[in-house]
């Protein structure tokens, strides 16, 4: 009887110390990400004043943000927080330019890493919510800590809230968000089309036209007047290419 007694104490020693150490690894995990929230908040400017109530950032890195309706692509802090992904930057001089563009984490639909033939540095994520879409482009270890965190956090936060509404009974129904699709794609694409191509193109046109201009000084117009139109040529090229690419 007595060591039915004292296995019985020591298993609620046990349970007891097993809430304790639950609660003080809730109580860390807590903690750091507060601590990584003031980080983030105290980096990115501004940040504070264009956060929801109880909105909270978990991760902030620089990524070229191209919603697809602006003329161009924007460079600036891609920051994920509890409630949304965050395009955002803010610049005061010479004029204050403001820059915000989200999408919720309840409504994202879609987040797909694609890796594209010929670009050995960046790669982009697609995130789209059925209606429009983001494309995010970052260095490889970037944009896959981005991949990482956004899934994370969707999974965590989005898919964790549940909405709430009366059928015509009067019975109460909870409905959980649809589960968004994550992927990874190879995009292969023709090199003349690609953006190294097109990199190749304009720098080999400028490197053309200072060698003309060179040329012309010193040996004469004969050489230097081919080689700066050529060089013209192989730049406006590389215009087209890129805006048909935008397009």
């Amino acid at each position: 009887m007595c060591a039915i007694i004292f296995c019985d104490v020591i298993g609620v020693i046990d349970n007891f110390s097993g809430v304790a150490r639950s609660r003080k690894g809730c109580a860390s995990a807590l903690a750091n990400k507060t601590s990584t929230a003031e980080k983030i908040l105290a980096q990115v400017k501004g940040l504070r004043n264009h956060l929801q109530p109880d909105e909270q950032p978990l991760l902030a890195l620089p990524a070229i943000w191209d919603n697809g309706q602006e003329k161009r692509s924007a460079p600036c802090d891609v920051i994920v927080t509890n409630q949304r992904l965050l395009g955002y930057y803010l610049v005061s001089f010479p004029r204050e330019r403001l820059f915000l563009d989200s999408l919720t984490l309840a409504s994202i639909r879609n987040v797909s890493l694609r890796e594209k033939s010929y670009q050995p540095i960046f790669r982009e994520l697609l995130v789209s919510d059925g209606q429009r879409k983001v494309y995010i482009r970052a260095p490889r270890q970037k944009i896959e800590q981005l991949y990482a965190e956004l899934r994370s956090t969707i999974e965590t936060y989005a898919q964790a809230s549940a909405s709430k509404f009366e059928d015509e009974t009067g019975r109460e129904e909870t409905v959980q968000p649809p589960t968004p699709v994550f992927g990874r794609q190879e995009i292969r694409t023709q090199f003349e089309s690609s953006n190294l191509a097109i990199t190749i193109l304009f720098v080999g046109g400028i490197m053309l036209e200072v060698g003309g201009v060179l040329l012309w000084d010193t040996v004469g117009q004969t050489i230097g007047l081919p080689l700066c139109i050529a060089g013209f040529v192989m730049v406006f090229a590389a215009i087209v290419q890129r805006r048909q690419q935008r397009r």
